[in-house]
């Protein structure tokens, strides 16, 4: 069997929800971390496949099965909206309030306008990309990069931008080969990097 990379389907989301969560510690495995191993999911990778599902894009291992991920928004502003108004309400009670492994990634989750940074304003579209430990190195986040950004061209948004934790130096090296560069956002906590939609 052959992997391809291929459009999301609704049957995808456990799929979608697993692969956040073992790659969600700086890239590594986050199971077990938080009151339940969907909770990552519900911040990093599902609001937008449920908003966007257009610009998600998984890596099947050739059974149907996807083992990776590019997934994102093409209208950060407009997803921030979208996040406040629906997704909140539709998650309210999932994850309650207490439990300190929760905290902080509720504190992300409930403020969605986190996301809109003003020197960020040139870089519309954002993205997430996750590949299982053992699908990484083989070329495919590149492919899987590659289609994400051939759809943002398709929708007319010139540039993207991600952001990233500073310890995760593999992925820097990824994105950087990628054509990604940093971009300055102070005191944010995080590294960001940006580019043009051109093909890579």
């Amino acid at each position: 069997m052959q992997p391809t990379i291929r459009a999301y389907r609704p049957t995808d989301l456990d799929a979608i929800y697993d692969i956040c969560v073992r790659t969600g510690d700086a890239g590594g495995d986050a199971r077990g971390r938080h009151s339940s191993d969907r909770l990552l999911g519900d911040i990093w990778a599902v609001p937008y496949v449920t908003y966007e599902p257009q610009h998600a894009h998984v890596l099947d291992d050739g059974t149907g099965t996807p083992v990776g991920y590019v997934l994102g928004t093409s209208d950060t502003a407009a997803f921030v909206k979208w996040y406040r108004a629906e997704w909140l309400p539709a998650t309210e009670g999932r994850y309650p309030d207490g439990d300190p492994r929760d905290e902080v990634m509720l504190g992300l989750h409930r403020d969605p306008e986190r996301m809109l940074l003003p020197e960020l304003a040139d870089y519309p579209a954002h993205l997430h990309i996750d590949l299982l430990p053992e699908w990484q190195g083989r070329g495919q986040g590149r492919g899987l990069m590659a289609a994400f950004l051939g759809g943002l061209r398709a929708a007319g948004v010139p540039r993207v931008h991600l952001g990233m934790a500073p310890q995760n130096h593999g992925a820097y090296a990824f994105y950087q080969r990628l054509g990604f560069r940093d971009l300055t956002v102070p005191d944010a906590g995080a590294l960001y990097l940006g580019r043009d939609t051109s093909p890579l």
